[in-house]
């Protein structure tokens, strides 16, 4: 079943008045679910850091348990193509839309769900072992969701404004990072000794109000135009995924590397950060999850900015300059962490941020645009996601590894690795920026 050429129909014969209400409520509706879906999945990444290892293994050592909770995090991206895979499927059968909704549900539930979840002193083993599981769930979920999210936008918009239509659901992970470490920060600022108790529940269970909100704005959107010009041409593949990985090999390929230096710097940042600065460092673990949220907020306005300056300059040209500046900006700052000046360190986490931003505003486009509509929710989905596995999920594990048995530099030099593998992504990939993917 695809979608209904009749609805199909109408989503391409809209006026022009009507066309740009449904670019907005498109743009809304990305920008929106994304947010939400981000909330939830950076929930997890914090409560990983700070509370997860006394919660469900809470007989292990600081450090086995520490690298207990971020396993179980890692877990979460490497289902992410898996979601990628089966939503891509369908997402380039039904639509952008239908199966947006349905992502959407899978991580409200899921993260609700944890938010239930009795510790390890009550359930026992099966504790942590449902913890994977409900893991699991979130990284399927937000593997469908990316992909749907930026094509929404994307192919609503102006096409000469790809890069910064495609942008625009990628400030939900700010978004999401704010509502996530910031509703962790208060709790655990108010709750006391109550917040490792139960208190740290409150915000996964406030997932649920967020969805059905969420729900309602994604319900008001149509269709893109350009799959419903695949419907009415009954151009509609019939197994996607199998048939872009059959045709565009490279190009997920490259997708997945080209995100090296975006993704495991990222994931250093803001989720293995906090572990660094609490417990290598000794301070305050509110001063973590504030300096995080404040570079969450600076990424509001460079990521957008960036996006637009991919669709003046060129987007792999930005990009590469992100990368680049990966490098740059590694050994400096863990130097500057390491100095345990509170505005310093501050500042520091801040800065970091402005490299991933660099390389986040275009990066959507630049992949989306590298596979054909019908078979791009897939391609583009499943390339973005595999970044996860190589890169994002283990980041903060590794990280941990390497500090305990190296030290920071080590730390320093893994991504400065990321970021020459990135470049060389870059170089490889086609930039059809100036394409006229409407054709494709």
């Amino acid at each position: 079943m695809v979608l209904d050429p009749g609805e199909a129909g109408r989503a391409r014969g809209l006026d022009e008045s009507g066309r740009r209400q449904q670019v907005r409520k498109a743009a809304l509706a990305s920008v929106v679910g994304t947010s939400i879906e981000w909330y939830d999945f950076f929930l997890y990444n914090t409560a990983a850091a700070i509370v997860f290892k006394d919660v469900f293994f809470p007989e292990a050592s600081d450090y086995a348990g520490t690298l207990s909770a971020f396993a179980t995090y890692a877990v979460g991206f490497a289902a992410r193509p898996i979601g990628a895979a089966i939503f891509g499927h369908w997402g380039d059968r039904l639509g952008r839309k239908a199966t947006l909704i349905i992502t959407l549900v899978l991580m409200g539930v899921s993260s609700a769900l944890i938010g239930v979840l009795p510790g390890t002193e009550t359930l026992g083993v099966a504790a942590p072992v449902l913890l994977v599981l409900l893991r699991i769930l979130q990284g399927i979920a937000v593997g469908g969701e990316w992909s749907g999210s930026v094509l929404l936008s994307m192919e609503w918009g102006d096409q000469n404004k790809r890069g910064l239509m495609a942008s625009l659901p990628q400030i939900g992970v700010p978004i999401g990072l704010i509502l996530g470490t910031g509703a962790m920060t208060a709790i655990a600022l108010s709750a006391g000794d109550a917040f490792t108790a139960w208190a740290w529940r409150i915000p996964f269970l406030l997932s649920l109000v967020l969805v059905a909100i969420g729900l309602w704005v994604r319900i008001q959107v149509m269709e893109t135009p350009l799959f419903a010009e695949v419907v009415q041409k009954a151009e509609v593949a019939k197994v996607p995924v199998a048939e872009v990985i059959k045709r565009h090999p490279r190009e997920i390929l490259l997708s997945a590397l080209l995100r090296c230096s975006e993704q495991m710097p990222f994931y250093i940042f803001t989720s293995f950060a906090l572990t660094f600065i609490h417990e290598e460092l000794g301070m305050a673990q509110g001063l973590a999850l504030g300096a995080v949220t404040a570079a969450a907020v600076l990424e509001l306005f460079t990521i957008p900015a960036a996006g637009h300056l991919g669709d003046r300059l060129g987007g792999r040209r930005v990009y590469a300059v992100g990368s680049l500046l990966v490098a740059v900006i590694a050994f400096p700052y863990f130097a500057l962490l390491t100095t345990e000046i509170a505005v310093v360190v501050v500042l520091a986490v801040v800065i970091a941020q402005i490299p991933h931003a660099i390389q986040y505003g275009p990066q959507a486009a630049l992949i989306a645009e590298s596979f054909p509509t019908r078979l791009r929710y897939g391609g583009a989905g499943i390339g973005y996601q595999l970044a996860s596995v190589i890169a994002g999920g283990p980041a903060p594990l590794l990280a941990t590894w390497l500090l305990h048995d190296y030290g920071w530099w080590a730390i320093a030099t893994a991504m400065v690795v990321s970021s020459a593998l990135t470049l060389t992504a870059v170089a490889l990939l086609p930039d059809r920026s100036r394409a006229d993917i409407t054709k494709a």
